[in-house]
């Protein structure tokens, strides 16, 4: 049996986190860490787990936690894990960091976009980045996983295949990413009340999202090349999900087939990555609750222009899913084991 620790297990991530673990035959949760409600009930705190968690909220004692459990997630702010991670931790535990103080392998890089001081630059180059579809074997030797960001990990699946096999200009890639309220955390924010999201829908972090250097380093990764591109998200009125529509010109003519067989060369056996049927765009509700993402595409011959589209739910792929899935392959148990879920519907 896994011994699981979560930091930041009140937040919405942590929820999901142990919502998921709840179903997960081969994992206990030990630890439910919290900041903000320390020795409270959690089940006071989520009452949709009244009668299955009976557990107290802990402090989040990294050193404490690391001699109890064999795993511990932290579902927190950037610049927590940095700061409390250490060598003696990492050799008596993993860790997987939901937050994005390991995904961009260049420190100054993450100083300048996230406008902090990193706290442990010496972890960056060992942490494995947890895209399980891309990073399987890096992440089954990792004692230490930068869990991918939500936007990120729908941009990328949805747009990789055609940038690793070189059918389009990367140059050219546009963005566009629209994401529901739980992607902003649990905390109070006045641009996040009923009356502010509820018939609206908003850009925001235009031309300067968070989320721009983790997409263009991965992407950059995959082309051979520097890759730079015009991300824009958008907040809608929904609980979940996020749906990525995304814009690039094709470096020659190409027929269906063709497009189709470069995405079943990465995406075939991958059983969280659902290729649509033909001329089918995905949607956020037939993904929601679910570790999948359902992507595709449509050529437009008019304009030369590919356009590569994906869904997915934030709170699990793009979050607690994923560190899940991660976990799995770390631990050597079936990577879908407590992922299984149907999507909810309606």
């Amino acid at each position: 049996m896994i011994k699981v620790g979560i930091i930041g297990a009140t937040g919405y991530a942590g929820g999901e986190l142990v919502r998921l673990l709840l179903g997960h035959r081969e994992a206990k949760i030990v630890w439910y860490g919290s900041r903000s409600y320390v020795d409270q009930k959690y089940a006071k705190i989520y009452q949709n787990m009244f009668q299955l968690v009976n557990d107290t909220c802990l402090d989040d004692n990294m050193e404490e936690m690391a001699k109890q459990v064999d795993v511990i997630f932290t579902a927190t702010p950037q610049g927590l894990c940095a700061s409390l991670v250490n060598e003696e931790i990492l050799q008596k535990v993993k860790i997987i960091d939901l937050s994005a103080d390991f995904r961009i392998k260049d420190v100054s890089v993450y100083e300048k976009w996230y406008g902090i001081e990193h706290k442990a630059p010496q972890y960056i180059e060992e942490a494995v980045y947890g895209l399980c579809e891309l990073n399987r074997e890096a992440v089954k030797k990792a004692r230490l996983i930068a869990n991918p960001g939500c936007y990120p990990t729908c941009s990328f699946l949805s747009v990789y295949p055609l940038v690793k096999e070189g059918l389009i200009d990367p140059g050219t890639l546009i963005i566009d990413a629209k994401s529901g309220t739980s992607g902003a955390g649990r905390g109070a924010k006045v641009d996040n009340l009923f009356c502010e999201v509820n018939e609206n829908i908003k850009a925001y972090g235009v031309a300067g999202h968070r989320h721009t250097p983790e997409i263009e380093e991965q992407l950059s990764l995959a082309a051979g090349e520097p890759v730079l591109i015009n991300f824009t998200p958008h907040l809608v009125p929904m609980q979940r999900g996020i749906l990525v529509t995304a814009y690039a010109s094709l470096k020659k003519d190409v027929a269906y087939e063709e497009v189709k067989t470069a995405y079943d060369r990465y995406y075939e056996k991958e059983f969280f990555v659902r290729m649509l049927e033909k001329d089918l765009c995905p949607q956020t509700r037939w993904v929601e609750g679910s570790n999948f993402v359902d992507v595709n595409f449509k050529i437009d011959p008019r304009t030369n222009r590919i356009i590569m589209m994906g869904a997915m739910d934030n709170l699990v792929k793009g979050a607690a899913g994923q560190a899940v899935q991660n976990m799995n392959l770390m631990f050597g148990v079936d990577e879908a084991e407590g992922l299984r879920m149907v999507p909810v519907f309606p």
